[in-house]
């Protein structure tokens, strides 16, 4: 995701990049690319964007710190959120939030029109200003929200399709005749386990996840007992709770 704001911002804006493997940056196009922190001192960025995988987001902000003005506005797009606001606070430097909820493995990064990015609607006012006008520019669908609500949509909207996604691929045994659906849970769980290791540990560990498991686990159980007592009307009134949700 880096490398698409790359893209995305060098043609309107003055863009450096740093990182920490030079080689990550060989085809980035339009852009300075340093290999040191001192660089950045000359830059004097007006704002960073940090795209760093969430286990080395605040690390990577705390390494900056000395190279940057007071009035550089700190950014990020990580996934997970917990302890951000906190954080930003302490720097005393403004901030703007942001996560883009899409990435290389489904989206047509070429039109955007059907994925959606979240605004953290706390921060810099024109900070938040730049990134709504940059996501309204892509044609994204922006929703605002808290950095505690969005952790909160993120259980939903990503630690529940994750942890499904990874039971079926533990039950996993190759099939010389699959179905149509199971061709097409196959896919996702592609998708999903092609996925950076850190990214899928940054949403499990989402602190929302874990009520969100335990909610599949009742179900589960529920369902184990149906199946169990091969209760026909229990199943009916299971099946058509369930069809309400997806309505």
């Amino acid at each position: 995701m880096g490398s698409f704001f790359v893209d995305l911002l060098s043609f309107d804006h003055e863009v450096a990049v740093y990182d920490t493997e030079p080689r990550r940056m060989r085809f980035l196009y339009n852009t300075q690319r340093f290999t040191a922190l001192d660089e950045v001192d000359a830059f004097d960025p007006e704002l960073v964007l940090n795209a760093v995988s969430l286990k080395y987001t605040l690390a990577a902000f705390d390494d900056l710190m000395p190279h940057i003005g007071r009035d550089c506005i700190l950014s990020d797009i990580s996934s997970v959120k917990t302890g951000f606001r906190e954080y930003y606070e302490q720097t005393g430097h403004r901030f703007v939030s942001s996560h883009p909820m899409f990435g290389p493995t489904f989206a047509n990064l070429g039109d955007l029109s059907r994925e959606n990015a979240i605004l953290i609607n706390e921060g810099d006012y024109m900070g938040r200003i730049f990134f709504r006008d940059l996501y309204t520019r892509l044609g994204l669908n922006l929703k605002e929200l808290s950095f505690d609500e969005h952790d909160e949509t993120m259980a939903y909207s990503l630690s529940i399709p994750f942890v499904s996604t990874f039971v079926f691929s533990a039950l996993m045994k190759h099939q010389d005749t699959p179905g149509t659906t199971f061709k097409r849970h196959m896919k996702i769980a592609r998708g999903v386990l092609s996925e950076d290791d850190t990214l899928l540990r940054e949403i499990l560990f989402n602190p929302h996840t874990k009520p969100k498991v335990e909610g599949i686990r009742t179900e589960l159980k529920q369902l184990l007992q149906i199946i169990d007592d091969r209760d026909e009307e229990a199943m009916t009134a299971y099946l058509t709770r369930i069809r309400k949700n997806i309505q």
